[in-house]
């Protein structure tokens, strides 16, 4: 069993070694993942702030609570449209200002 002995390590290493390198289809698909695990955290925690349930959102933007259950877990990847719809649904504005 491999255990954390707590030394400081390049991330991008550990990357490399755990899913390949950069632009490699094993990365490609861990990348996929993580983006739509944080994508459904950061949906599920606007809606949290918005006060509203996964129903009465799914009812907002015309779809079934179970799709947004999904989209939340990270298992379904919202299209972008969705995700503005998402956004509108709960009151919220996508910034398009470049990060500083």
């Amino acid at each position: 069993m491999q255990t954390n002995d707590h030394k400081i390590r390049n991330y991008s290493e550990v990357l490399d070694r755990e899913y390949g390198p950069r632009g490699s289809k094993e990365r490609a698909a861990f990348e996929d993942e993580a983006y739509a695990f944080y994508s459904g955290a950061i949906i599920q925690e606007a809606r949290k702030k918005a006060q509203m349930t996964q129903s009465e959102l799914a009812e907002r933007i015309g779809a079934d609570k179970s799709y947004i259950s999904r989209i939340e877990k990270g298992i379904t990847i919202p299209s972008v449209s969705t995700f503005f719809r998402l956004a509108n649904a709960m009151g919220l504005c996508v910034c398009l200002e470049p990060l500083v």
